[in-house]
């Protein structure tokens, strides 16, 4: 009898292993299938930010060195600060999350930059654009949180939407010259 107990047992334990991770949602499949999608890739392009402002931050040089330093690594912190939300707000949906750098390399849409030299002005360009994409991204995926009445995502997004954009206004009147 103790040999039929941890058998059972044993073969609980495993089907466990195999439960899916499909947080209930009322929103439905259609929804999570969707979202957890753009969210997903809004992830991906936010590590890949992430990690192109950290490299111009890490790579800036010329007289406006510590000013610039300094902007980037505040922007960098906020960009990070919003990965832990967007992947549990996957989860929270009923989706599943980026799992390894090869995940970011393949939902990613803005460009690395592996240049060996980038001047001041074309990090501060090139961070300020892609900043914009990434609003722009952020404002696509809360119109499909609107098509299926998901307001607590188009609730956060419309947060970081507003971030972006003061990221690039900060980029813009860095770089101007007149």
């Amino acid at each position: 009898m103790a040999k039929a107990n941890k058998a059972d047992k044993s073969a609980k334990a495993k089907q466990l292993r195999k439960a899916p991770l499909k947080t209930p949602s009322a929103l439905g499949d259609a929804a999570r299938r969707d979202i957890s999608a753009e969210l997903n890739a809004l992830l991906a392009d936010i590590f890949a930010l992430y990690l192109k402002t950290k490299n111009f931050h890490w790579h800036m040089s010329g007289p406006h060195f510590r000013d610039y330093h300094l902007l980037l690594d505040e922007q960098s912190e906020e960009i990070y600060a919003t990965t832990d939300p967007i992947a549990e707000r996957v989860r929270k949906l009923g989706g599943t999350t980026l799992r390894s750098i090869r995940d970011i390399a393949r939902y990613q849409r803005l460009a690395d930059n592996d240049a060996e030299f980038v001047s001041p002005a074309d990090m501060l360009a090139e961070l300020r654009e892609d900043n914009a994409r990434l609003a722009e991204y952020m404002r696509k995926t809360h119109a499909l949180c609107d098509e299926y009445n998901d307001v607590a995502t188009a609730s956060v997004l419309e947060n970081w939407i507003d971030e972006a954009e003061k990221r690039v206004w900060f980029l813009f009147e860095t770089s101007r010259t007149v």
